[in-house]
């Protein structure tokens, strides 16, 4: 499955470069008329972060995430600033198909688990963005000496299933996927769906990572600077499904 992905900063629909909040490219004003073009396009599934709430550590964005899903059919899988019991039912209740646990997946293990346990794996996603493979927190603002290998283990033994991973290197720089990373993280975990995050830019690296067993992954920069187009996402979809 391939995610266009929404980033929500100040309401609005944005890009940033190797996760700065500082360095902002507004892609559409009105997060939830992008949504629309995707749903008329065809899109099936999108990546929402709200990259307000991943600072704050609470939802910020979550009136526009409700409008999405309101003019949007398809899968959605919400990320940023989900640290609680209450925010996750929140969302699921509105109707969003998949929570993303990220900082709270490696600071608060034990209510990851029990989140895992309560909503099951095709609800609770986990979140393993870093650099260098080890893992780093807080809407990437801090860096973690925990490796990434090291926090997927411990998440599938307790039944996560599906792990978005971001290098962070490669995150809004359209340089490539970490496909070393992605196929060798997928190789160590074959029981788990590995979600390449950072660096796609056109459709020869789905394809690639294809061939790699990595079957899921999440676009972004790419869509909004031409070399991949909304038609290549549906028609890869078709293609190699």
């Amino acid at each position: 499955m391939i995610f266009p992905a929404i980033d929500i900063q100040n309401k609005r629909s944005v890009r940033l470069f190797k996760g700065d909040f500082n360095q902002e490219i507004v892609i559409n004003p009105d997060p939830v008329a992008q949504a629309s073009t995707y749903e008329t396009a065809g899109i099936k599934a999108l990546h929402v972060v709200d990259l307000d709430g991943a600072k704050a550590g609470k939802p910020v964005n979550y009136d526009s995430i409700v409008g999405i899903r309101q003019v949007f059919r398809g899968v959605i899988e919400v990320g940023g600033g989900i640290r609680d019991e209450a925010t996750i039912k929140a969302y699921l209740e509105a109707g969003v198909n998949r929570v993303i646990l990220g900082s709270v997946a490696l600071k608060q293990a034990e209510f990851t688990k029990r989140m895992l346990a309560t909503y099951g794996a095709e609800r609770i996603v986990i979140g393993v963005d870093g650099l260098e493979g080890n893992v780093a927190t807080e809407g990437w603002l801090e860096q973690s000496e925990v490796t990434m290998a090291t926090l997927i283990r411990e998440m599938v033994m307790a039944g996560a299933q599906y792990f978005i991973v971001t290098d962070i290197s490669r995150d809004g720089t359209m340089s490539g996927a970490n496909e070393i990373l992605l196929s060798q993280l997928q190789a160590q975990f074959p029981e788990a769906t590995i979600i390449a995050s950072g660096g796609i830019r056109h459709r020869e690296d789905i394809v690639s990572l294809r061939k790699k067993g990595i079957t899921h992954c999440i676009v972004g920069k790419a869509l909004y600077e031409g070399p991949l187009t909304l038609a290549d996402v549906v028609a890869l979809e078709e293609e190699l499904c």
